[in-house]
């Protein structure tokens, strides 16, 4: 948990964004997981209107005391990140400035050196963080793909559940094609477990529905066309009889 400490004169400490390091360029994710991450965090801009911030491999600092927690993605309701974001102290994400925890971290297994189920889960649980997803496709940890923590009190429980009811949020599985590798995604989705799309899952739906217009348009041309040959051939026929159509 973040607690603010209080110094002799009962001010408020905060820690000096200067003495903190906020990166340290070391390349730490594999081709999978940089491009799950990715989904993960493109399909919330894609889609959630209200205000938010969402990142991947991007610093926690949950207390002076200690280097940051770097989550595969988090998820934080009704903050942004300031404009001048190159300033030292805006570069990451310092609870003690943003004022809360995030509501949702992710952490994508890739190996076993992670402990995503022993020290990571106990400092997430300590920052109140509302749920803790573990998602582990090569089954590092075990059976389960995926594991979904919620906070209750001050504890996280194991819940079944992947309807993410106080973030209005839910997660699923999904076989499919994301940016031309065909496998198995984690995905946002809504109540019904319906996936949110990306941009370009948004751009081509429009673009399907588009040339479906185009097409009913066409078929419509191509049937009215096809009903006034019909009346000139029939209009044709009578004044072969010695029928005036335009008396009919």
């Amino acid at each position: 948990m973040v607690e603010q400490l209080l110094i002799d004169n009962n001010d408020f400490y905060i820690p000096d964004a200067n003495q903190l390091v906020t990166e340290d360029d070391t390349p730490v994710d594999n081709f999978a997981s940089e491009k799950q991450q990715r989904l993960l965090v493109g399909t919330l801009y894609s889609c959630l209107q209200q205000i938010f911030l969402a990142a991947a491999n991007v610093g926690i600092f949950y207390t002076d005391l200690q280097p940051p927690i770097v989550p595969d993605v988090f998820l934080s309701f009704d903050v942004q990140v300031p404009e001048n974001w190159w300033e030292k102290q805006n570069r990451c994400y310092m609870i003690w400035k943003f004022g809360k925890h995030p509501e949702v971290v992710i952490e994508i297994v890739s190996n076993k050196e992670g402990d995503e189920l022993g020290k990571k889960l106990q400092i997430y649980e300590n920052m109140r963080v509302s749920y803790y997803i573990v998602y582990d496709p090569a089954h590092q940890l075990g059976e389960k793909v995926l594991r979904v923590y919620e906070l209750k009190g001050r504890r996280f429980f194991e819940s079944s559940e992947t309807w993410l009811e106080q973030v209005g949020l839910g997660i699923t599985l999904w076989e499919g094609e994301f940016e031309g590798r065909k496998d198995v995604w984690l995905r946002w989705c809504d109540k019904d477990a319906v996936i949110l799309p990306t941009g370009d899952e948004r751009a081509q739906s429009a673009e399907e529905r588009a040339q479906s217009a185009e097409e009913r348009a066409q078929s419509a041309e191509e049937r009215a066309q096809s009903a006034e040959e019909r009346a000139q051939l029939l209009a044709e026929r009578l004044r072969a009889m010695g029928i005036d159509p335009n008396n009919i």
